[in-house]
């Protein structure tokens, strides 16, 4: 009788046990591993900060860590990007307007890892680097990581290197399927800081409402960036109606918009107030290029390249055009963008081409 006595009790409570762990289980709510101390950061490794789970270089990211994609992107000589957005928990982000940057808490963290599907020979995937911005108290402070050869991890970029920055030779397979071999550029911290500036303040480009305001997959489901960044508690709310760029890449868009929205990615953060080319009279942010002379069309330049080039868009004639020479050409000295290009985008130059091609009115 003691025996069945002493087995009821263990059997009463191992129930009690798993009723207790099954209730726990019901009660657990799962924690990023993500790791940003700003009074330590910039961290040695990539892997330190735990914003991607599994192995690095498949860049899956951690819980609480967003991914996303502008509507059009920075050319980047051919360069695929992934970017994501991790904010401490209990601080959100604010709308300002559809063509400002989200008003980011400090501790935001802006992540975008650059990479290759086509390294040759072979047709090989290669990451090149990941760029942090973290926005500490003082302001957004950049941060460059660079990814060895064994795609395990990625080390910061400092001191003498990251003040001179450096290339990276590579061969890889664009779209058209040439093989291009060419040095790709690290940037130095000047070199980020000139594209990166309003009134002289470090500043993000791309994570604007204008260019966020589209879907993108995660998991499973097509959603709107804004509306993941609003439930993953990183953004208070957002305007139903904002007029947003479209990705150049779609053909079903008008060709206006494509343009502009190119523009907007690749060359507004220099051409508008209080950025680098402020001097100059066009301005190519998104907002502004439905004016004929902010764009360029039928502008005369400020600046004598040679006597056939005097506009920078001559309606028609592409041959003519200033900025078609300028994002033509591989010169240092002469090319647009001045930075993060080593050679022609020949789909952006295509779509300027047609753009100039369609305009029909004259200049005085």
């Amino acid at each position: 009788m003691k025996k069945y006595y002493f087995l009821s009790i263990a059997v009463l409570l191992t129930f009690i046990i798993f009723i207790s762990c099954s209730d726990n289980d019901d009660e657990y709510i799962p924690v990023s591993p993500v790791t940003v101390d700003l009074t330590l950061v910039p961290y040695p490794k990539l892997s330190d900060y735990k914003f991607f789970e599994g192995e690095m270089k498949d860049q899956i990211p951690s819980l609480n860590v967003v991914a996303y994609e502008p509507a059009s992107a920075l050319f980047t000589d051919y360069a695929s990007k992934k970017r994501f957005i991790w904010m401490p928990k209990g601080v959100t982000a604010t709308y300002v307007a559809d063509n400002k940057i989200l008003n980011f808490p400090v501790g935001t963290v802006l992540i975008k890892t650059f990479y290759y599907t086509t390294i040759q020979p072979g047709n090989l995937t290669k990451i090149i680097e990941t760029r942090l911005m973290i926005r500490k108290a003082d302001g957004w402070k950049f941060y460059e990581y660079l990814w060895n050869d064994e795609q395990t991890d990625a080390d910061l970029v400092a001191g003498i290197d990251f003040t001179n920055g450096s290339t990276k030779n590579i061969t890889f397979a664009k779209p058209s399927g040439e093989i291009v071999t060419t040095d790709y550029r690290i940037p130095s911290d000047s070199e980020c800081f000139a594209c990166h500036k309003i009134n002289e303040i470090e500043t993000p480009i791309g994570v604007k409402p204008q260019n966020l305001n589209h879907n993108h997959i995660y998991g499973n489901r097509s959603k709107k960036i804004l509306q993941k960044l609003v439930e993953e508690g990183y953004l208070d709310s957002y305007p139903s109606s904002i007029v947003s760029a479209v990705d150049y890449h779609d053909t079903t868009q008008p060709l206006d918009l494509r343009l502009r929205s190119y523009l907007d990615a690749n060359c507004a953060h220099c051409h508008q107030d209080e950025a680098r080319c402020y001097y100059r009279p066009i301005r190519l942010p998104f907002g502004q290029t439905n004016v004929d002379s902010n764009i360029g069309i039928c502008l005369v330049a400020d600046e004598e390249i040679s006597p056939t080039l005097q506009k920078v868009i001559t309606p028609g004639n592409f041959s003519k055009s200033i900025m078609h020479y300028r994002l033509s050409s591989n010169d240092e000295s002469e090319r647009m963008p001045l930075l993060g290009r080593t050679i022609v985008h020949d789909e952006g130059v295509a779509l300027l081409e047609q753009y100039i091609s369609s305009l029909t009115q004259r200049c005085n």
